[in-house]
């Protein structure tokens, strides 16, 4: 263990023991620490009476020694040299405590860490069949169709969050005329990087149902999901959304698109829409006279990725906007408590020991 991870180890066991009330824990060993105590208490009682019976020889158990002047103070730092015992002392309850197996049966903690709420739609409609070269970003599919373009750079933009020190929670909704929920919020990056590969298999993409792209009807189903987690008054929450553009409805049912967006502005859910369609430039498609002041309304950002290099550009200034810290309820049940009562025992009998064993002080009466 690290000189750092040490450190983080001991903030997070004293953050811990502050978070906790003696009232609150419960024990599993209980038992077995009660005859503990009784037992060391039994032995210290018997090793006194013995003691007290034991033949003491003039000569062998006492010491003679010649009397002090008169004038000498006595030292007002002679109690110290019970310290190495006193620190022995005070280790003895935490070190039952410990063995008692302390735990909380349910415990509500409110925990912030870097990270984002983050959204990732990806458009799965007939359209993303077009060609869209890169050889760098795509080299798990012979067909360079965009649908395998921007799963890949979906992946992409996950890993390297993954691999930062970001801990978001990340959902997946995949999109076409319908949208569908792949995998609700979750902080298990791996689990969304496996719902990634499974839906941008070529067979799965195959068998996709529609045929159509509705952009709008993805935000709806975004908003809704951050909704059915209870998101909607949090912080840090943003949608990333990938599609070719190919879309000019601004109805969707009984909503239209300004008041879908409307309710993304209100909630304050920010849309960063990358537009994967190759060899055009941002306005070189109709339907961007829609979607640029529209996703720019919500906050977000609108990026016209039209080569291999600007998609990998617009993921990573997605992911650079998109620092930040959240903050989250988190709910645990029999959470072990023992490690604070350990530390502090360890740390009273090794003191003791050091004392003893490296200062003469400690060794001779003073």
């Amino acid at each position: 263990m690290s000189l750092s991870e040490a450190r983080q180890y001991l903030a997070n066991t004293v953050a811990e023991w502050r978070s906790i009330r003696l009232a609150d824990l419960q024990f599993w060993h209980g038992g077995d620490a009660r005859l503990l105590v009784f037992g060391l208490v039994a032995l210290a009682v018997f090793a006194l009476v013995a003691r007290s019976f034991m033949g003491r020889q003039p000569g062998r158990h006492r010491l003679m020694v010649p009397a002090l002047l008169t004038t000498l103070r006595p030292s007002y730092l002679g109690f110290l040299r019970h310290l190495p015992l006193l620190l022995f002392l005070v280790g003895l309850p935490f070190f039952a405590l410990a063995i008692a197996d302390p735990f909380t049966s349910l415990v509500t903690s409110e925990v912030s860490y870097p990270g984002r709420r983050i959204a990732v739609m990806i458009d799965a409609s007939t359209s993303m069949r077009t060609p869209f070269k890169a050889a760098h970003l795509n080299t798990r599919n012979e067909t360079d169709a965009t649908f395998f373009t921007t799963v890949a750079a979906a992946e992409r933009f996950i890993r390297m969050r993954m691999n930062q020190r970001y801990r978001d929670l990340m959902a997946l909704v995949e999109f076409g005329n319908e949208a569908y929920v792949v995998t609700p919020f979750t902080n298990d990056y791996d689990n969304i990087l496996l719902s990634v590969s499974l839906i941008g298999d070529p067979v799965e993409y195959s068998l996709f149902p529609d045929q159509g792209t509705i952009i709008a009807a993805a935000i709806d189903q975004g908003i809704g999901l951050f909704k059915a987690f209870n998101f909607l008054d949090a912080t840090g929450n943003i949608m990333v959304l990938f599609s070719d553009g190919e879309d000019t409805r601004v109805q969707v049912g009984d909503k239209t698109l300004d008041e879908i967006l409307q309710n993304s502005v209100d909630n304050k859910i920010p849309v960063y829409m990358v537009r994967t369609n190759y060899d055009r430039g941002k306005g070189m498609v109709i339907p961007d006279e829609i979607w640029i002041p529209a996703i720019e309304k919500t906050g977000g950002r609108f990026y016209a990725a039209n080569s291999e290099d600007a998609l990998l550009a617009a993921i990573a200034d997605i992911d650079k906007v998109a620092a930040g810290t959240i903050a989250t309820k988190q709910y645990t049940s029999q959470r072990p408590r023992f490690a604070f009562f350990a530390l502090a025992a360890a740390a009273s009998w090794l003191t003791a020991a050091a004392l003893k064993l490296s200062l003469p002080q400690f060794q001779k009466v003073p």
